[in-house]
């Protein structure tokens, strides 16, 4: 699953306020009065950028607040990134 990860610090935050105002929502938890199956506490951390936003929520949400995708500072990524690679790190020397 593809992620959408913004350049600029606090750039996912701003997004969403944006989305907040286009929209005309009260607040972050009235985005989800649209429809979307996204549970509150989730819609927070992509709030805070402890999660990346989905490219098929993100998609979602510029269709539903008719924001242009060219006035953003973003890019794709791809579902494996930032995961660790284990293997070598976890093994332990016998002494």
């Amino acid at each position: 699953m593809d992620r959408i990860r913004f350049l600029n610090k606090n750039g996912q935050k701003e997004f969403l306020n944006l989305v907040i105002e286009k929209t005309n929502s009260p607040s972050l938890r009235g985005i989800l009065q649209f429809g979307f199956s996204v549970p509150y506490s989730t819609l927070k951390n992509y709030y805070k950028g402890i999660r990346l936003i989905p490219g098929t929520f993100f998609e979602e949400l510029l269709e539903v607040s008719g924001i242009s995708r060219d006035n953003l500072n973003f890019e794709v990524v791809k579902g494996s990134w930032g995961q660790v690679m284990g293997g070598k790190k976890g093994r332990r020397r016998k002494v």
